[in-house]
């Protein structure tokens, strides 16, 4: 399968290193000028959890593709777009007149209708999931990550069935499971509040980094998100559906627990969060905001949030 990643960050390096080891073919959209910045490779550390619980590190050179120009006739077969919710608009605008006869998996956080939030990319064109992997660049440019052994995608019972089918086909092939999910709209909605926990804790922690091992913070987390539950359902969320996704959240003291326990002791656990320092980056803070404004906007207590 011909592959474009949109974008040269954690997420689509992880993955277009992945998905180009299990033989397709790979390439890296950034913007004008940005090739030579980064330059034909980028130095990995890594933990690959494709095939144990705890991972395999992995420490390599990943030879990369770049390009800065993208057109209908350039023949790609699926665009892996992750970005930044705040960032979506911008970039479906942009990819809109060049897809050709791409299918276009939306990979990451939206807090806005599914479709909606990509307009004007056709709908029947998209399909809709979310990653499992983390990690961050650190000044030395070596990118330090985890991957899990999954990917989360979501169910259509539309015409994008088949794109569907040969996103998920994709990821298998490069030793990955895929977890199905038939309320997309509803699961990443409740990542979303998820993700405004953990961000406003890390504002307070200092950063997400702060928060490793440290059980006190994850309990503020889990108890803000469990506040923001109400307007999952004020949003037309049936949440029942996401009972065993929202568990962690009911229990914050259990759980915070837990969470503690893996950030310390377990390698890619810990990768995930140690590369996040900066509790003000524009994603976080956005998510933050955006969730704020739709509480209030329906009428929605969110006194931890708001603090």
């Amino acid at each position: 399968m011909r592959i474009l990643m949109f974008g040269r960050g954690v997420i689509a390096t992880i993955y277009g290193r992945v998905l180009q080891g299990a033989g397709h073919d790979v390439e890296f959209y950034v913007r004008p000028g940005r090739a030579e910045q980064h330059g034909d490779a980028v130095r990995l550390d890594w933990i690959d959890g494709r095939r144990s619980l705890l991972g395999r590190r992995v420490r390599e050179t990943f030879r990369t593709r770049l390009r800065e120009t993208l057109g209908p006739d350039d023949g790609f077969d699926l665009i892996i777009l992750s970005v930044g919710h705040h960032q979506l608009a911008e970039a479906a605008a942009f990819l809109a007149p060049r897809l050709g006869p791409a299918t276009v998996l939306v990979f990451g956080n939206l807090w806005e209708e599914p479709t909606a939030a990509v307009a004007p990319i056709p709908a029947d064109r998209l399909v809709f999931g979310f990653p499992q992997a983390g990690g961050g660049f650190g000044d030395d440019g070596v990118l330090s990550g985890a991957l899990m052994r999954s990917v989360i995608i979501g169910t259509t019972d539309t015409a994008t069935a088949s794109r569907e089918q040969a996103v998920s086909a994709a990821f298998r092939s490069a030793g990955l499971g895929v977890r199905r999910e038939t309320d997309m709209r509803g699961w990443l909605w409740l990542h979303f509040i998820a993700d405004a926990g953990m961000f406003s804790e890390a504002r307070r922690s200092g950063s997400l980094a702060a928060m490793i091992g440290n059980r006190r913070a994850f309990r503020r987390a889990f108890e803000t998100t469990r506040e923001l539950l109400p307007l999952l359902t004020a949003r037309g969320v049936n949440v029942h559906r996401h009972r065993g996704s929202t568990l962690p959240f009911r229990f914050p003291r259990p759980t915070a627990a837990a969470s503690a326990g893996a950030t310390r002791l377990v390698p890619m656990a810990r990768r995930s969060l140690a590369a996040h320092t900066d509790p003000d980056a524009p994603e976080a803070r956005a998510v933050i905001e955006d969730t704020l404004r739709e509480a209030r906007r329906l009428g929605i207590p969110a006194p931890r949030l708001e603090r």
